[in-house]
């Protein structure tokens, strides 16, 4: 049977492809035409050769669970890959330029004289209650002042079209690699629209990267050592390290590949014999990346690291404490954080967010947990939250037990109605609500990729894209625009 959208019904919700029940958008049109010429066993046949040329190319993503320990899944994707026209884009690229460029100012005067906590703009309580602050870090000034050379910021589109910044990701985001690895795969399975479509490349990211990275090298040679830090095999993002490290033709290294020696410079260990290394993209949380300045115990890092940085002999992307930023509190004041620091309004507007640290504010949230979301400051992956309008009354009372102990560790905000996307359900075509994390690059100038990460929520009614919950991701297209 063909393709049937004429059931096809996002409700509320904005839907990105069609503007209303069976009517594409400008931009979707050559899209939704060419899924109205399928069928289903079509439909279901190249989905299929998408999860084989995955399984084939090896893109994988690690999890834990306690039935079956550590392992390696497939990478969950869905053909249909999800358009942006290109006015909107340029718009949001401007405003996460901006958004990036007052978080790295932020950031420096943070670890300087604090200006902003001391003209009352910035609570100076958020920051000594910070878990990501590092003390050792105070005084530093990185290259150019950037402390934060990847960001992934989160993006949400509510129900009126309205673009929102959810959350920002400036310690080690991840996923860019399926950004990359997503776009072959479509190459593979619809040649034919990208004879239709023209949609902007991202494969010149690993040599946008690479160029960021060696622009903070502090030895100005042609070629600086530039190697990727991993944890090791075991990290749920192991993939995208050995993946960006063979893109960028670096070297990838565990801690124990490195050493300082007692000229302060970082070396890596060769058959040849040492050889000194430049830059440093860690992929490594603060914490673990020198036992000598934070965690003793850390068997990850490499011992006196901090101590070379200090000293002004090796690059750090990102430069440790650039986390300080990276908390759902200091989120909330993001807003007014530009204002201080560039006199402008904010490109891209936050979600409206209630900061549990203040009683109005948190009296509100309590009287309201059936109706929010409630973020824990510093959990990622979409761990320790209570979603309001799915939760039990045994779930609300024991948030309002946290947040009454700890409310600085806690923020609210509304429920969205996050944008969907049409998106493979069986043998059809059914709305599934998605994100989108671009990423941007902060050197001696500030890149963001052509759209990013779409993650999709594949299960129905599903909020929830991370992929270690249940969720998948897309392809995502920004185009020329075709009119209304």
């Amino acid at each position: 049977m063909p393709i049937d959208l004429t059931e096809y019904d996002p409700g509320r919700f904005y839907d990105e492809t069609l503007s209303g029940k069976n009517r594409a958008r400008s931009y979707s049109k050559e899209l939704i035409r060419l899924f109205r010429k399928m069928d289903e066993e079509e439909l279901t046949a190249r989905q299929a050769a998408a999860d084989l040329a995955i399984k084939e190319m090896g893109i994988t993503f690690r999890v834990y669970t306690e039935e079956e320990g550590t392992i390696d899944r497939n990478w969950p994707f869905d053909i249909v890959p999800r358009i942006i026209p290109k006015s909107e884009w340029d718009s949001i690229e401007a405003g996460l330029i901006q958004r990036v460029k007052a978080l790295n100012l932020f950031i420096n005067d943070l670890y300087h004289d604090q200006q902003i906590i001391k003209d009352g703009v910035f609570p100076k309580e958020v920051l000594a209650d910070s878990k990501n602050f590092r003390p050792q870090c105070v005084g530093i000034t990185p290259p150019s002042g950037v402390w934060a050379h990847i960001c992934g910021s989160d993006l949400v589109r509510d129900a009126d079209g309205t673009v929102y910044v959810l959350e920002d990701n400036l310690r080690v985001p991840s996923g860019v690699s399926y950004m990359l690895e997503n776009r072959q795969v479509t190459k593979r399975v619809f040649p034919e629209l990208f004879e239709t479509y023209a949609p902007l490349p991202v494969d010149d990211y690993p040599t946008q990267l690479h160029d960021m990275l060696t622009s903070i090298s502090p030895r100005k040679i042609k070629r600086p050592e530039v190697v990727v830090l991993t944890p090791g095999i075991y990290n749920s993002a192991y993939f995208e390290h050995a993946y960006l490290a063979h893109q960028m033709g670096a070297e990838l290294v565990q801690g124990s590949d490195l050493f300082v020696d007692s000229d302060d410079c970082i070396y890596m260990r060769t058959v040849a014999g040492p050889q000194r290394v430049d830059v440093i993209y860690r992929r490594i949380d603060d914490e673990f990346m020198d036992p000598e300045a934070f965690n003793k115990d850390s068997m990850l890092g490499v011992p006196g690291l901090l101590r070379a940085w200090k000293a002004g002999n090796v690059g750090l992307a990102n430069a440790p404490g650039a986390g300080v930023a990276d908390d759902k509190v200091v989120y909330a004041f993001v807003p007014d954080i530009i204002r201080y620091y560039l006199n402008e309004e904010p490109g891209i507007p936050n979600v409206p967010t209630y900061r549990c640290m203040y009683k109005e504010e948190r009296e509100f949230v309590l009287a309201n947990l059936e109706k929010l979301v409630i973020k824990p400051a510093n959990e990622s992956g979409g761990y320790g939250m209570l979603i309001g309008p799915n939760s039990t009354k045994a779930e609300r009372d024991e948030f309002e037990r946290l947040i009454k102990r700890n409310p600085r560790n806690y923020i609210a905000q509304p429920t969205l109605g996050i944008s969907t996307v049409p998106t493979i359900a069986g043998n059809n075509l059914e709305p599934r609500h998605v994100d989108l994390r671009p990423f941007i690059l902060s050197g001696k100038r500030t890149t963001v990729t052509t759209g990013g990460l779409t993650r999709v929520a594949l299960r129905k009614g599903s909020l929830v894209v991370n992929s270690s919950q249940g969720g998948g991701s897309k392809d995502t297209w920004i185009v020329p625009d075709t009119g209304n």
